[in-house]
């Protein structure tokens, strides 16, 4: 019985739920972006991933709501609405505290 306790653990521990592809309709320009007249260091900066990018332009930019910009990214309006208040956050912290922005892939 503990052989099988055991396989179930480890089987559990590595099974996890594979990474979501997301559709990204750009490739930004720019990547970086920093408060001018301040040198800022690797702690001094907040990294957005394209994903979180790409929420942010298709609901502020584009003007679509949750459920439109949830379907043109391939994901549903949950993992939408999570990518979007994360990169909210991370402006917001930025822009907040004179940190730079970094797109990361």
């Amino acid at each position: 019985m503990s052989l099988l306790n055991n396989f179930t653990i480890n089987f559990q521990f590595f099974m996890t739920r594979p990474r979501c592809h997301y559709r990204i309709g750009y490739c930004p320009r720019f990547r970086d972006f920093r408060p001018e007249g301040k040198a800022c260091g690797p702690l001094d900066c907040v990294e957005l991933s394209e994903e979180e990018a790409e929420a942010l332009r298709l609901k502020n930019l584009k003007g679509l709501d949750q459920t439109q910009a949830a379907k043109a990214m391939g994901v549903s309006q949950s993992t939408f609405q999570r990518v979007l208040s994360g990169a909210y956050k991370k402006v917001t912290e930025a822009l907040i505290h004179g940190k730079a922005i970094k797109i990361v892939k």
